[in-house]
């Protein structure tokens, strides 16, 4: 019992950054804007600070492939801005990344939040051209809550025919380090965890964002993976140490593979929540390495 009782003392550091809006130095660096052609472009109507899109560039670009990034911050904080490299790094490497807000729980709910995110994928097909994207080749990514949108957004497809899309126009889904892809799963783990410590529930948890046991399992991707939807191939990052971002990753995985859609999972040594995200695109990171692999394997298809 005092092994359990330690080990679970150790994860708890870890899953509580994706549990609160916390960020960390690396995350609230400022983002690389030299590339940055378009600044607070609403995707919907009327226009609302928190459904706005910036978007990066390369000079002269035409038909390149997109990257549409997802902030996190447990749903209720964050930014498009929190980007660190990314933008610069993929536009380096000839793509076109949009970088997209959404609004936050408990303002809205989280059927809206992915609403959201369908409304700007809606955006970036029918404008990404004019910056010099190729709107039928989208790769969907996010970090921590926004991981749980992107895999969301590209498993349950009613979200995009909502928008009058389809899977048709995505190459690939990376979620980073999220914990839920299985809501349920999820808040019954960390349930466990708290009582066997004596700690009280979060005011404001997994259950308060995701309602009641029906929206949990509605809000989960592995409730949506089926074999001939067209749901794109799947790179899972997570850190290799955090217990609840690893079993969901393998859990996501597993499922998508039993349909018969290509994933993978990368599991990052020496590193933690906010810094396997503010890495990304580092020289010399293996997780940058692990998702342009994924990219280039993705593109020949």
């Amino acid at each position: 019992m005092k092994l359990l009782a330690r080990t679970f003392a150790i994860a708890i550091p870890a899953l509580l950054l994706s549990h609160v809006p916390a960020f960390s130095a690396e995350e609230s660096r400022p983002p690389d804007i030299r590339n940055r052609v378009a600044q607070d472009v609403p995707y919907a109507e009327p226009a609302n600070p928190r459904q706005m899109v910036d978007v990066y560039a390369p000079p002269n670009a035409k038909n390149l492939p997109v990257v549409f990034w997802i902030h996190g911050g447990g749903w209720q904080a964050g930014d498009k801005t929190s980007v660190q490299l990314k933008p610069q790094t993929f536009v380096e490497k000839g793509f076109v990344f949009v970088a997209v807000s959404y609004r936050f729980v408990p303002q809205v709910k989280m059927g809206d939040i992915v609403r959201d995110i369908a409304k700007g994928l809606r955006w970036t097909h029918d404008h990404v051209a004019k910056y010099g994207g190729d709107p039928e080749r989208v790769f969907v990514m996010g970090h921590s809550a926004g991981a749980q949108l992107a895999a969301l957004v590209c498993t349950d497809d009613r979200y995009l025919k909502a928008e009058g899309l389809s899977f048709a126009m995505l190459k690939g889904c990376v979620p980073v380090d999220g914990d839920t892809y299985d809501v349920p799963l999820e808040i019954a783990t960390t349930t466990a965890r708290r009582q066997s410590l004596g700690q009280p529930p979060p005011k404001f948890g997994h259950p308060e964002k995701f309602g009641d046991p029906e929206h949990q399992r509605d809000l989960s991707a592995v409730n949506h993976v089926e074999k001939g939807k067209g749901i794109p191939p799947f790179l899972l990052l997570h850190v290799a140490t955090h217990p609840d971002t690893t079993a969901q990753a393998e859990r996501l995985r597993d499922v998508l593979l039993a349909s018969g859609i290509p994933a993978k999972t990368f599991a990052a040594n020496d590193t933690n929540h906010s810094k396997l995200n503010a890495d990304l695109g580092e020289p010399g990171d293996p997780a940058t390495k692990a998702l342009f692999d994924f990219v280039a394997e993705a593109l020949k298809k």
